[in-house]
């Protein structure tokens, strides 16, 4: 069983920046990609970011340039770091690791954080 858990949302002002930080535990002897999702009110889950092992980035556009992902693999730690939030980056933001796998020879498996809220006030 994988854990992922995420901290640093929060309320900021619009123009201001939040880092997100997310810890997978567990039996982990690999991951694929990690990333963050986020989800609106009355909107579907989407993608913001994500980082593969060897460190190729993938960001949606209305995030480009503003948000940096960051991985450490010995630790098994993704990051986000938002700048110039926008009132329409409010959502909560779950933390993603997928292509998990337990062992070498072992299915990969996907896995979600609970959330973080981070709201942007204009």
């Amino acid at each position: 069983q994988v854990q992922l858990v995420e901290s640093g949302g929060g309320l900021v002002q619009a123009g201001g920046s939040l880092r997100l930080s997310c810890v997978a535990s567990g039996s982990i002897f690999s991951i694929n990609f990690m990333g963050w999702y986020r989800q609106a009110p009355g909107k579907q889950r989407e993608l913001v970011a994500r980082i593969s092992s060897v460190g190729i980035t993938n960001y949606a556009d209305s995030v480009k340039g503003r948000f940096t992902i960051s991985r450490d693999n010995a630790k098994n730690t993704v990051n986000l770091q938002m700048n110039s939030l926008k009132p329409e980056d409010t959502a909560v933001y779950y933390c993603n690791a997928d292509g998990v796998r337990g062992g070498p020879r072992l299915p990969e498996y996907r896995y979600w954080g609970q959330g973080t809220q981070v709201t942007v006030s204009s």
